[in-house]
């Protein structure tokens, strides 16, 4: 075996590795992203909602989900979980700034509830006790920027951070069929996939109850987790029962979609192409080991035992496996140098995961390979070595 051909085989297994613990890597480094907080990474999630028509609105007919029709939501086959919106049965009114400053806004409101697990932003200041009377409450993202980037430039007002809006305390009046609370309220996040104003599902059940004890929390929107958002029978289904989705919900799901089997083609490539590189290098070393075979007996004549014999040839694979090991390391520190700043300056609260997801998988590997390498090598030294004592 020339220097070429040995080059040629390292560059080879050095490409397929280093496909697949890239592959592995970035999916590993880009989870917080996409797993975390505004994740569309996640099974696709879905708002449903009736069709407002002009009868339903002339008649009074409130588009609400009845427990049947949720139920039957949770059976469907693409569904894997169902949430609702719980609204609010109580008027809610918010105030802002102070009549002694001289500025104060008020305006009615409302506030919805969803199970936390569909929430996507960081829950670890999302909570609430009966007895509190501070509600924590997540808006959307559009929200800020129609303030911003609409009515505060038309006004010549200060735009406002996100940080600068959390820090800001809001009161408001409760007002229930039979009694009115005071409470203070302030924002602890911005979401991007849930467009209301959301509060906890515990603040929401508890008000709901003590406020309005008559009225029926039914919910007009659900929250839909499907697995795979193309699914035909998952349209079908929406257009047989007149449903809809919020604009963007279809198309980040199926992104996502995109994404993941987009990841798992390049793992696939990448292993295909170490299985193919380590083929022909096992391949040539076993043309090498026939072109020897001469060699090879006079060696077993003259008292070598086989594994003496072969340890020349487990050495070359070994080397070839370690170098290929290393270098791929090498590459992958030197790729994430590049794009975990890129996702930093993108996603200010990225944290980077660790190289051990591609460690453990090269090591992995490079144990498999060996062991291969050894087996197939001392086989073929077997082989040989019974053929001449026959």
């Amino acid at each position: 075996m020339n220097a070429w051909q040995l080059a040629g085989f390292v560059l080879a297994n050095l490409c397929g590795m280093t496909i697949v613990l890239a592959a592995i890597q970035f999916a590993t480094d880009i989870i917080p992203i996409f797993s975390g907080g505004d994740s569309f990474m996640r099974p696709g999630q879905m708002v449903v909602a009736k069709h407002v028509n002009t009868i339903g609105t002339l008649t009074g007919t409130a588009p609400t989900f009845s427990p049947e029709e949720i139920e039957e939501m949770r059976q469907q086959p693409f569904a894997t979980r169902v949430g609702t919106f719980t609204p609010s049965c109580f008027g809610v009114v918010a105030t802002l700034g102070s009549q002694r400053l001289g500025v104060q806004f008020s305006t009615d409101m409302f506030f919805e509830a969803v199970p936390d697990e569909f929430i996507d932003v960081d829950l670890s200041h999302w909570q609430w006790q009966p007895g509190d009377t501070d509600i924590p409450i997540i808006l959307p993202r559009n929200y800020l920027n129609l303030y911003n980037f609409g009515f505060a430039t038309s006004q010549g007002l200060p735009a406002l951070s996100e940080s600068l809006v959390q820090m800001v305390k809001i009161r408001f009046l409760l007002r229930g069929s039979n009694e009115t609370v005071e409470m203070t309220g302030h924002v602890v996040a911005f979401s991007k996939k849930l467009n209301t104003i959301l509060v906890p599902q515990r603040f929401i059940d508890e008000m709901n109850r003590r406020l309005s004890p008559n009225r029926s929390a039914t919910p007009s929107r659900l929250i839909v987790s499907v697995d795979n958002p193309t699914d035909d029978r998952l349209i079908t289904f929406l257009d047989d029962r007149g449903y809809e989705t919020e604009a963007d919900d279809a198309e980040s799901a199926r992104t996502a979609l995109f994404l993941r089997i987009t990841t798992g083609i390049v793992i696939a490539v990448g292993l295909l192409i170490s299985a193919l590189a380590f083929y022909v290098l096992l391949l040539s070393i076993f043309l090498l080991l026939q072109k020897n075979t001469e060699k090879i007996d006079t060696l077993l004549l003259i008292g070598y035992r086989p594994a003496t014999v072969a340890r020349p040839y487990h050495l070359l694979t070994l080397t070839v496996n370690t170098l290929v090991l290393v270098i791929a390391i090498l590459l992958i520190v030197m790729l994430r140098t590049y794009y975990i700043p890129l996702f930093g300056s993108l996603y200010p609260s990225f944290s980077a995961a660790t190289l051990a997801p591609s460690l453990l998988t090269g090591i992995a590997l490079y144990i498999f390979v060996g062991i291969l390498n050894y087996a197939a090598i001392r086989r073929k030294v077997l082989h040989i070595w019974h053929m001449h004592k026959r």
